[in-house]
């Protein structure tokens, strides 16, 4: 089951007021998930983000990120004040989305997370904050079990933030929901690229892999009987069925051979 834990309130930053619209760096403290998934424990937090010496890749900023494009800096003072107001409105509204996710109304925040992506302006700097409320409106479709719309929303996140470990998480446990238990595996395996000594992911891939094979094996018996099916509907005009035919696999190239038997 998974478990979910509200941000502590001292995480929120203060700076982020539509009074005093925020920088760059003030953006980049506010941009928390504001909680954790069960998965997430073993991962670094979003709150470390701004430091340059956090190699955990959990955000597009702080040294990791994409450099901030020319055009930020051609904008003229009008523009740049716009930006500015409209990243505060949308850190205001995630900042308002984690409350109600907290109170357990996931999809009041779901709404807010979806109001500031509306209102995050386009631009470089809003990176981060974009690919945080992409996360946060999966794990609010992961507690209301609507693991196909979490996958959506992480896959968006990571589109924005291909290094995002708490997306990758999150996306990994909507899969294994779904017994989609290969691609969970596959996110855990890119969360061992970005973090070789996550145990968490380690601990999931080793007990998903039995799984996994345990669904292709069924997968492929219900192929063949399908085969089986199939080919009964035609070999039966002959007076023939497929138990006329047997099949013997080579343990060396695991190819099959087949005879027929009367």
């Amino acid at each position: 089951m998974v478990v979910i834990q509200a941000e502590e309130s001292n995480k929120v930053d203060p700076t982020t007021s539509k009074s005093e619209p925020p920088t760059s760096a003030n953006a980049n403290r506010d941009a928390s998930d504001g909680f954790e998934t069960a998965s997430d424990t073993e991962l670094p937090s979003d709150d470390d983000a701004g430091n340059s010496n956090n190699d955990g890749g959990a955000s597009s900023s702080g040294g990791n990120g994409p450099p901030q494009a020319d055009s930020d800096h051609a904008l003229n003072d009008d523009d740049q004040l716009k930006q500015q107001k409209a990243l505060a409105e949308a850190n205001d509204a995630k900042s308002e989305g984690n409350k109600l996710f907290g109170d357990g109304l996931f999809e009041e925040a779901i709404s807010q997370y979806d109001l500031a992506l509306q209102v995050a302006p386009d631009m470089p700097s809003s990176v981060e904050l974009r690919s945080i409320c992409h996360s946060n409106r999966a794990v609010c479709f992961l507690k209301l079990g609507k693991y196909e719309e979490t996958i959506k929303e992480c896959t968006k996140a990571l589109e924005l933030n291909p290094t995002y470990m708490k997306a990758l998480a999150r996306r990994g446990e909507a899969h294994e929901k779904l017994e989609h238990y290969e691609e969970a595996i596959a996110d855990m395996k890119k969360i061992l690229e970005l973090d070789p000594s996550n145990d968490q992911a380690k601990k999931t891939i080793r007990r998903l892999q039995p799984l996994a094979e345990e669904k292709r094996e069924k997968m492929k018996e219900e192929m063949i009987g399908k085969l089986k099916e199939m080919g009964n509907s035609v070999l039966g005009r002959f007076g023939m069925s497929v138990d006329n035919f047997k099949t013997v696999k080579d343990p060396n190239t695991g190819s099959y051979s087949i005879s027929f038997q009367r």
